[in-house]
């Protein structure tokens, strides 16, 4: 049983049952409003009889936002390991790859002259 299972930036929690259930220490004599475990099933006595309680279970995932961030991960990794097995057979396209991350490198620095852009660590 899982209790007080909570989610945090990009992880969803939902469903579940947060009770703790009481293991009686004597099935004998149960009180009315006691919990048991009877092998996977919880149970309460309701007085006269056991009768199984039903139960739930927690599902985590990530959420919409960090999933997409995760996608855009993959495909910039794909497109990094594309360019440099391409770049490993035809070496005009290492120079050119390395001119477009000049470019770059240039662009940074123009924008943050320019006061538009806020340089980020590539």
């Amino acid at each position: 049983m899982i209790k007080g299972l909570m989610g945090n930036q990009g992880v969803i929690v939902s469903g579940g049952d947060t009770a703790l259930p009481y293991v009686n220490p004597n099935p004998n004599n149960p009180m009315t409003g006691m919990l048991r475990i009877n092998n996977t099933n919880i149970e309460v006595f309701n007085g006269s009889s056991w009768q199984m309680i039903s139960s739930s279970y927690a599902t985590v995932s990530l959420d919409p936002e960090t999933q997409d961030l995760l996608q855009w991960v993959r495909t910039q990794r794909t497109l990094e390991l594309n360019r440099q097995t391409l770049m490993k057979n035809n070496p005009a396209l290492e120079k050119a790859y390395e001119a477009m991350k000049r470019a770059e490198d240039n662009f940074d620095i123009l924008a943050t002259i320019a006061g538009k852009y806020e340089h980020v660590e590539r």
